[in-house]
């Protein structure tokens, strides 16, 4: 099992006591230097525009964060849990993600979604139109990107993007191409393009829940002719570690089933650390090959540590 950390940003809101941007981006590279030294697999930034729920406090743009973060680091991997497709042109994306695996020594992770946040688009300006129209644009901006990192001089004609001879250069370090996660656990159309295009998945739920979604992609792999295991399966869970399983469970935000469904007590990382470790046992069981850690503080650098010495050693 691979652990890997879900950065903060400032779209939880989780900057508020802040009240110096460079102290709060100081805390995150902070965080990037302990998860390297550490052995962390992997730092993943949300692409949010906002917060959460809408409020005034700082959120950082995530793809200026991770070009910092491959500066900062040397041997743990970076990216984005997910990159918003509607935020920006695919083909730009494509690009930036070449610079940054270079920047990186080929380190980066390329997650990308269909975006979800409505608000994120509105105050910024970006159509957010149906979840069918985002999905639809979600495939095509995948080919475009793939597109533009594998062929010499990629052309593309989509009803939503349109690239014509584009040259993009350089691609990045890693070979065939940078791999690519698409976030989201739609059976029908968002684990059908998993299994088309996707080199990861990414779904933020139980170990039960979890075992499902692979079972579905094992079957879309099937039908597209894709070897199921040439897709790493990813989940995103909270972690909050107290002396009792108990007073970890009291310490549940209301709203963490606005990210994570149902009864996030009875199967993230939460209780005392023998319950933790039954947690990522149970996981590991249901398919999961790497977990993306949600800290209860997550610009705690403390945290971060004592998580690396109990189950990382």
């Amino acid at each position: 099992m691979k652990f890997s950390i879900f950065m903060p940003t400032g779209f939880a809101q989780e900057f508020a006591d802040f009240t110096d941007p460079v102290a709060a981006y100081v805390r995150m590279m902070e965080i990037a230097r302990m998860a390297d030294d550490a052995g962390y697999h992997a730092l993943l930034a949300p692409d949010h525009l906002t917060t959460v729920r809408p409020s005034n406090s700082m959120v950082f743009e995530a793809w200026t964060l991770i070009a910092a973060l491959a500066r900062e680091t040397t041997n743990v991997r970076i990216g984005h849990l997910v990159t918003g497709n509607g935020y920006r042109n695919p083909a730009l994306q494509a690009k930036m993600a070449s610079t940054v695996d270079v920047l990186s020594a080929g380190r980066l992770e390329f997650g990308i979604g269909a975006g979800w946040l409505e608000h994120d688009h509105l105050q910024y300006g970006y159509e957010f139109g149906t979840t069918g129209e985002r999905l639809r644009k979600l495939e095509e901006a995948v080919q475009v990107v793939l597109a533009l990192w594998t062929e010499e001089k990629a052309t593309f004609e989509g009803r939503y993007y349109q690239i014509r001879d584009a040259v993009n250069e350089p691609k990045g370090v890693q070979r065939p191409h940078i791999p690519l996660m698409i976030g989201g656990a739609g059976e029908k159309v968002t684990l059908r393009l998993v299994a088309q295009y996707a080199d990861a998945c990414n779904i933020m739920d139980s170990p039960v829940a979890a075992k499902h979604k692979f079972a579905v992609l094992r079957d879309h792999c099937h039908d597209v002719g894709r070897p199921y295991d040439a897709i790493k399966r990813t989940v995103t869970a909270p972690c909050i570690i107290r002396d009792t399983d108990t007073e970890a469970r009291a310490l549940i935000p209301p709203a963490s089933n606005f990210v994570f469904p149902g009864d996030v007590g009875s199967y993230g990382l939460v209780g005392t650390p023998d319950t933790v470790r039954e947690r990522i046992a149970a996981f590991e069981e249901a398919g999961v090959q790497e977990l993306i850690v949600y800290f209860e503080d997550p610009t705690s650098v403390r945290q971060v540590e004592e998580f690396a010495r109990l189950f990382l050693a």
